[in-house]
Order: C-alpha cells, then sequence, then structure tokens
C-alpha cells in the first residue's frame, strides 16, 4: 500500500499569494490550455482558461547534487489538496511517467528510475519499495522530468 502525497496546503498559498518559488522569484502567471497543466495541489488538470501560476519547484528541503528543481503548475485560484486513495487525474493523463525511489538521505536509489506506463504505476511503486533502501518515491513527466507528486508507503 502506498499513499500518494501533493504538496503542502502551506506552502501553495504562499506561492498564490505572490512568494518566492525555489529562485527566489514570484511565480509567473499565465492562463491553463487544460490537459498538460497539472496543479501539484489538487492534482488536477488547471481548467482551460483558468489563471495558473508557474514556477521553479525542488522537492527537497535543502539543496544538494541530488535536489532536482524544475517548473511545476498550480492553480492560481485557492484549490483543495489531494488527499485520495485512488490515482489521482495527474497520474493518468499522460501514457508513461519516470518513477525515482529516493533514500532517507534524500539521494535517487540507483536501480529505481524507469519510465513506467500509466497502467503498471501501482506495480512499478510496490516493486520499488519492496527495497528497504527506498524511503519515498518521486513520480515525474516522462517527457519533461518535471516533478509531478511523491509516494510514501501507507
Amino acid at each position: 500500500m502506498f499513499k500518494i502525497i501533493a504538496l503542502p496546503t502551506d506552502e501553495v498559498r504562499a506561492l498564490q499569494a505572490g512568494g518566492p518559488d525555489a529562485y527566489g522569484a514570484v511565480p509567473e502567471r499565465a492562463i491553463s490550455k487544460g490537459t498538460g497543466n497539472p496543479c501539484r495541489h489538487c492534482l488536477q488538470n488547471i481548467p482551460e482558461g483558468e489563471e495558473m501560476l508557474i514556477l521553479a519547484h525542488r522537492p527537497f528541503s535543502e539543496p544538494h547534487p541530488y535536489a532536482e528543481t524544475g517548473p511545476i503548475f498550480l492553480c492560481a485560484a485557492p484549490c483543495t489538496r489531494y488527499e485520495g486513495d485512488a490515482m489521482p487525474e495527474v497520474l493518468t493523463s499522460s501514457p508513461d511517467y519516470l518513477i525515482k525511489g529516493y533514500g532517507a538521505d534524500d539521494r535517487i536509489v540507483y536501480g529505481t528510475g524507469a519510465v513506467t506506463p500509466t497502467e503498471e504505476i501501482s506495480a512499478k511503486v510496490s516493486d520499488i519499495f519492496a527495497r528497504p533502501d527506498v524511503a519515498y518515491i518521486h513520480v515525474r513527466s516522462a517527457r519533461n522530468n518535471c516533478y509531478q507528486a511523491r509516494i510514501d508507503r501507507a
């Protein structure tokens, strides 16, 4: 069993209020084209025509060589954080995703990274979590390497 973790609401609200991103910049504002603009807080595609934020995100507490930073989207208006048990829309709208395990030291656990077809995500997550050296998993875009969500053991 595992749990999909969206970005924390307090961090998202700070960004929606114009707080700085991972590079210290104010998030850019744009209009969503619909699919392809997934919010990392509600884990749904931002509806077409709605305002969204584009910003640099580093899903690690401190910078280090494995602390990848990249672009993400957020709803510009407050949205409800994903807290469900089912696979969220963000992880079902692409044919595949890059899945990687990380150790408690926030370093990639080599041998866990794989581009995984969407329908095989659950099985791949179970395989990765079978390794005792994996503390959590990141799901990223297979095409652009953009961070999508974190997965923890349930």
